[in-house]
């Protein structure tokens, strides 16, 4: 991974490590790369509620601009409303402003070519190349050929239309309680479920630029619990800040996450000859209760490295049509190329509606695994040995033959910190904790 870019764009905290100098440079260089050839080229440009967008927003699109593009500028907005929109406003791409889930403090830039996918390695490396080496585009473009900054008329209502037309059933009679985690969704998930006939039961839904993801949203799934309960709510769905993840609670206000509402939706699509390949796509922290529940309904299920990226590479060389993480970030590749949280949250809906059954039953069909995470402190230049070594490796076998199937082991590298992580998993919670701290022991003993 390059300096620059990390799994999702370039984030950091935005004025210290994401400047305005930083933004201009990305726009002009990234969108050169990505426009390069074209005759009066147009990237999309939104962002969401955080205090810093409208700063970077406008060095971005004077990079942009300096390149002679056009900036359709759509304001705030959820981050698969622009992967969506690039396509139906015909642009040559787009960019997000968003730091997603993380803090206020922080922000982030991402890229979308003119399918709306992520940027490749490749391309991120010129960029990347070019921003760190101080260099420039040979293109600099005078009077007329200047690029310009367009505002999109209602981009919210295109991106409501686009949901619209991927279900054909309307919500009437359900209650909805809705946590929009005074993020980019806080306009379109109250209209767009009002629209569809829902009873909407709405918090945090006032963005004041540094209340985004502050005790609210999908990392705070206790708000979304407590308002089901209050309202009586059929359904309760919570959002992140770029709302492109949801994780769900049911009538008792039990979390219903990513894995199980990849069982709900991805049985109901084969149920209805829409699940390509016979297979769902996940990732190695996936929940084993999912790889039982699919097994024991005839689906497949293929598992990447974790990261939305790496599920979405998959799912396209596969050609598969839904995947994700347990985090409720849920790929429909037949209708978005990324994922889209208020998207996931009407499929899911949908299935409720059209089998006329509680969440709480729908979500039975998995039963979760207990899941431990222990951290193992060790020498960084150590971290990716941990299977080179006998002791280590004798014992996670040990381990897995001890779980006859019924459990695993999984060791994850920290990307930016001297450690590794230890997941277990089993039927047994006292089991896989005690198992967990000894082998979490043994690693840290053996790489100091």
């Amino acid at each position: 991974m390059g300096k620059l870019f990390g799994t999702d764009g370039v984030r950091g905290i935005a004025n210290k490590d994401l400047t305005s100098d930083l933004a201009y440079k990305l726009g002009r260089v990234g969108g050169y790369f990505l426009t390069k050839g074209k005759r009066r080229p147009k990237m999309l440009v939104g962002m969401d509620t955080r205090i810093s967008g409208d700063m970077l927003e406008g060095a971005l699109s004077a990079g942009l601009n300096s390149a002679g593009i056009d900036v359709l500028y759509v304001g705030v907005l959820p981050t698969p409303a622009v992967a969506c929109l690039i396509k139906i406003l015909e642009a040559d791409g787009g960019v997000m402003i968003s730091a997603s889930h993380n803090p206020v403090e922080y922000n982030g830039i991402k890229f979308f070519n003119e399918n709306g996918f992520k940027l490749t390695d490749e391309m991120e490396n010129s960029i990347e190349e070019y921003i760190l080496n101080d260099l420039d585009i040979d293109y600099i473009p005078t009077s007329g050929d200047l690029g310009r900054k367009i505002r999109i008329e209602n981009p919210v209502r295109k991106y409501m239309d686009f949901l619209k037309g991927t279900i054909d059933i309307d919500f009437k009679g359900l209650k909805v309680a809705v946590d929009c985690g005074n993020g980019a969704v806080y306009k379109a998930a109250p209209e767009l479920l009002h629209e569809l006939g829902a009873k909407v039961y709405v918090i945090h839904n006032d963005p004041n630029g540094v209340n985004i993801n502050v005790n609210c949203g999908s990392t705070n799934p206790m708000e979304i619990e407590k308002l089901v309960l209050e309202t009586g709510a059929d359904v309760g769905l919570s959002f992140d800040g770029d709302a492109d993840r949801l994780i769900a609670a049911d009538e008792n206000g039990n979390i219903v996450d990513g894995d199980h509402i990849l069982a709900i939706c991805g049985m109901h699509m084969k149920s209805k000859g829409k699940l390509k390949s016979n297979t769902i796509v996940g990732t190695v922290m996936t929940n084993m209760g999912l790889d039982i529940c699919l097994k024991e309904n005839g689906i497949d299920i293929v598992k990447t490295k974790v990261g939305d990226r790496y599920v979405l590479e998959e799912m396209t060389k596969g050609h598969h049509s839904i995947g994700g993480e347990q985090s409720g970030h849920i790929i429909f590749l037949d209708e978005n190329t990324t994922g889209d949280g208020l998207l996931t949250a009407i499929q899911l809906l949908s299935v409720v509606k059209e089998k006329n059954e509680k969440l709480s039953k729908l979500a039975s069909v998995m039963t979760e695994m207990p899941q431990v995470l222990v951290n193992a402190t060790i020498a960084n230049e150590k971290k990716n040995s941990y299977l080179e070594d006998e002791v280590i490796a004798n014992k996670i076998n040990e381990i897995e033959n001890h779980f006859h199937g019924k459990g695993r082991v999984v060791i994850r590298p920290s990307g930016t910190e001297p450690l590794v992580r230890v997941m277990i998993e089993g039927q047994n919670q006292d089991e896989i904790e005690q198992y967990a701290k000894e082998l979490a022991q043994l690693i840290e003993n053996r790489l100091k």
